[in-house]
């Protein structure tokens, strides 16, 4: 297949989109593909210049933004149709994460020119980005969740209603970028601020204690449960991204009727957010044994210490074949134009 990997973005977490980038394009490469990179900020990036694009490694901090987002903004509404990697690829593959990546805005677009892409819908996607929103229909489906509300909202309130430690974060972001965990009313509205920088709502949780469960979904199936063991208290930026700061174990070593507990939740938020080809869904399991779900992922990472990658490697499903079948499981939407 012509395959078109769309990466970068102009999210805070575009430096963990160029490294799933790296990963996904040597292997599809190498499982036979013809693969060609372009970059949502910088355009179609050649491949004698993709060794130094990609990133091999996220790094510990996120990048900023602000210069990137209206370089970004410019090239999707006038360059992006245009491009003959784009318009001539069998699929589009996103390794995009946050942003306009992951919010549904890129999806609407291809939808507009018509070429198959992998992951979600505009829709699904959007909502999934949304944390209020998609912890809304966890709870009407009976998902599991921790309780929540939207700020602006008086530290006093917090304190009665969810109580010490709640997480501080932003609304429609991932990889934990923005986010504080709040122990005392004195820190809660500096967390506010902190969070409001990275989009305008913030959402105020409860903090729930206890083990990091995580589990893929592929093709509609639920993939190994793992664990993650992070060195900080919470599985944040750097623990994800840096290798040696987390401990992750597929399959998880808990009971068979709790693996499969996990496992059904997971497809069940899937399904309710009708996310399509892949996700992967985050969970905590409390010292009680009760599973709380904290999010889907539509589009998860695909690093090196990427935990979507290790839930299929448990089953026997090698990386490459991953990126092959998450690239065929791409359906043709919109109406296609001639090229």
């Amino acid at each position: 297949m012509r395959i078109t990997v769309l990466t970068g973005g102009a999210s805070a977490e575009r430096n963990v989109a160029l490294a799933s980038a790296r990963q996904m394009v040597a292997a599809l490469r190498n499982h036979g593909h013809h693969v060609v990179v372009v970059d949502t900020v910088t355009g179609f990036v050649p491949e004698s210049q993709e060794d130094e694009h990609l990133l091999g490694r996220v790094g510990t901090t996120w990048p900023s933004v602000a210069e990137l987002d209206s370089r970004e903004r410019t090239f999707l509404l006038s360059a992006l149709g245009a491009l003959p990697e784009v318009r001539q690829a069998d699929v589009i593959c996103l390794a995009l994460h946050g942003g306009r990546g992951e919010d549904g805005t890129l999806q609407a677009i291809l939808d507009t020119i018509g070429v198959p892409y992998t992951g979600s819908r505009p829709i699904p996607s959007g909502i999934a980005m949304d944390k209020d929103a998609s912890k809304r229909l966890f709870r009407d489906a009976e998902v599991p969740t921790a309780p929540w509300i939207m700020a602006p909202v008086p530290a006093a309130t917090v304190e009665a209603r969810l109580g010490w430690p709640a997480v501080v974060k932003p609304s429609k972001q991932g990889s934990t970028v923005g986010l504080t965990v709040v122990r005392q009313a004195a820190e809660f509205d500096g967390a506010v601020q902190f969070a409001a920088k990275f989009d305008d709502e913030v959402m105020v949780e409860a903090f729930i204690p206890g083990r990091e469960l995580t589990v893929g979904i592929l093709e509609d199936r639920a993939l190994a449960v793992g664990e993650i063991i992070p060195r900080h208290e919470i599985f944040d930026y750097e623990c994800k991204y840096t290798p040696g700061m987390s401990e992750e174990i597929f399959p998880a070593l808990i009971p068979d009727p709790l693996t499969r507990q996990c496992q059904e939740l997971g497809l069940l938020a899937h399904r309710t957010l009708k996310l399509g080809g892949y996700s992967r869904v985050d969970f905590r399991l409390t010292p009680e044994g009760r599973l709380v779900c904290l999010e889907a992922n539509t589009l998860p990472g695909m690093t090196a210490t990427s935990l979507l990658p290790q839930s299929a490697q448990a089953l026997g499903i090698g990386f490459a074949e991953l990126c092959d079948r998450i690239c065929r499981a791409a359906e043709p939407r919109g109406v296609r134009e001639h090229r």
